[in-house]
């Protein structure tokens, strides 16, 4: 399957672009984070090149970004909805759930599914998130992101609730790292899970590990922990090796999920960043309003960062 560029005219050949700069009218919410008076969440940032690592896909390098869904976004539909419905938005990448595709499905399953996403034009990026919460749980994982065929496994070495890492378990996500090739990266949940609310978090557990050990940076997430995305892509840039794109209504816990361009989240400001950093990952939708009925809310979001990314 052709692997496609995210937009034409988009971000492929994008190299160091013009940094945002704060608006006039801004203020200061309670988590230092700066909101312009119409309600737009930006910041400033220092000068500075900026380089991030490639990934791959379908074991190709990436030459630019890739639009995609992460399949979370559909838990309440079965994949023949889901990939209808991704070829009526036309977008191709697909971050797969283990509600798709069971963690224990074996190879005549997989190829059956994966049959399916050719028939769709989609691929699949990468799994997860997984949660791992002993060793076992970890090997489990990247024998179904081998089988797969994924060289990416986004997941959470731990269990919601868990107040600190399982580092027995990072460190057998580093041992299968290493054997394998694959990536790994941690999800972050806001504040909703202590373990891991904000890229920070992420990075304090894998900056000293082998460096195939990042992070899925969720914009939305990191922004109600009361962090700033636009900077943290730049600062962690390469450790982030997917990106969960989505809109929120406050940078505090009581934050909402809203169709991007609703909320507080600078999308301009955002894909200048990506622009800036060279990134060359997945970007996909995590939407999670209405979530028995996504539907509207999703083309609308696709249609709203796509003219974003043609600005």
């Amino acid at each position: 399957m052709k692997r496609r560029t995210f937009l034409k005219g988009g971000l492929a050949g994008a190299a160091l672009f013009a940094v945002p700069r704060v608006v006039s009218g801004q203020r200061t919410t309670d988590y230092g984070l700066q909101t312009t008076d119409n309600g737009l969440w930006t910041t400033e940032y220092g000068e500075g090149s900026v380089d991030s690592s490639p990934l791959s896909v379908d074991g190709c390098p990436l030459t630019a970004p890739v639009l995609g869904m992460a399949g979370y976004t559909f838990n309440k539909f079965d994949i023949d909805t889901t990939l209808a419905f991704m070829k009526r938005i036309d977008v191709h990448y697909l971050c797969i759930k283990d509600f798709h595709l069971p963690l224990d499905a074996d190879a005549e399953r997989i190829a059956e599914f994966k049959a399916k996403l050719r028939a769709h034009d989609v691929v699949g990026y990468g799994v997860g998130p997984i949660y791992m919460k002993d060793v076992e749980a970890v090997d489990r994982a990247f024998a179904y992101a081998q089988r797969v065929g994924v060289d990416l496994v986004v997941g959470v070495p731990g269990v919601w609730g868990d107040k600190a890492p399982r580092y027995e378990v990072l460190d057998r996500v580093e041992q299968k790292v290493k054997e394998t090739g694959i990536r790994y990266a941690i999800h972050l949940h806001g504040p909703d899970m202590a373990l891991y609310p904000d890229a920070t978090s992420v990075w304090n557990d894998v900056c000293e590990r082998d460096e195939r050990m990042g992070m899925c940076l969720d914009i939305g997430h990191n922004l109600r922990a009361g962090a700033d995305p636009i900077r943290d892509l730049k600062r962690y840039r390469k450790r982030v090796f997917d990106i969960h794109i989505k809109d929120v209504t406050l940078p505090t816990k009581a934050g909402k999920a809203i169709e991007l361009g609703r909320g507080i989240i600078d999308f301009r400001a955002f894909v200048k960043m990506l622009r800036r950093v060279d990134y060359k990952g997945s970007l996909s939708l995590e939407y999670e309003k209405d979530m028995t009925d996504p539907f509207v809310g999703i083309a609308e979001s696709i249609g709203y960062f796509k003219g974003v990314m043609k600005q």
